[in-house]
């Protein structure tokens, strides 16, 4: 099946993408379009998933946009990597578990290749890393599944701002901290073509 590689150079409103991403959810439900795989990063924004709670947003005057994603409560901004897709699982196989095991894959192999070692983890969903005898998450995982066509994604800290995330109670996890390829590396990195490379790998026979 054909995937379309969309890569957005500038920043891209997050309201923007969603009703660019669920159009072309309809798309592809009606055949009219191929699935979509689409790399971008966001302004500044914090949005909440389905499961999001009042008691995680910590300073009471931050503007939450609610979303039709799974998870809770995060942040996109620049230096961030949002990983959007549309895939049609009535082609594919019906199997969301195995959808998401195979999203965690695209990322630890994708920051392996940076000399990044990471995790997923049965109780909290995301990637995960040791760092300095701690456990710190550097990616997020958020999907919606509507009459099987999987949409929304995932995203890798690769260098935005980490203070913000003080914020709020990161996808309502408590006891654990968030960080960065910039943070683990010290040094900028490209990693849309590791991204692509694996993700079209990874799903061409799922």
């Amino acid at each position: 099946m054909t995937i379309e590689i969309k890569r957005s150079k500038k920043v891209v409103n997050y309201n923007t993408a969603i009703k660019y991403l669920e159009k072309r959810v309809v798309d592809v439900a009606n055949g009219k379009k191929p699935e979509l795989l689409w790399l971008l990063e966001h302004s500044s924004v914090f949005t909440a998933g389905v499961r999001s709670r009042e008691n995680e947003i910590l300073d009471k005057s931050l503007k939450i946009i609610k979303t039709s994603r799974g998870g809770k409560i995060t942040f996109h901004g620049p230096g961030q990597k949002v990983v959007y897709f549309v895939l049609n699982l009535n082609k594919r196989k019906k199997d969301i578990r195995q959808l998401i095991r195979n999203i965690e894959k695209c990322i630890i192999v994708t920051l392996k290749h940076f000399k990044i070692n990471s995790f997923n983890d049965k109780k909290n969903i995301g990637i995960w890393v040791k760092y300095n005898s701690e456990i710190f998450k550097i990616a997020a995982i958020g999907i919606k599944v509507k009459k099987w066509i999987a949409f929304h994604g995932f995203s890798i800290n690769v260098s935005n701002n980490l203070d913000v995330y003080k914020k709020i109670i990161p996808c309502g996890i408590k006891d654990k901290k968030i960080t960065s390829v910039m943070q683990l590396k010290k040094k900028k990195i490209r990693i849309d073509n590791e991204i692509i490379k694996n993700f079209l790998k990874i799903f061409r026979n799922f």
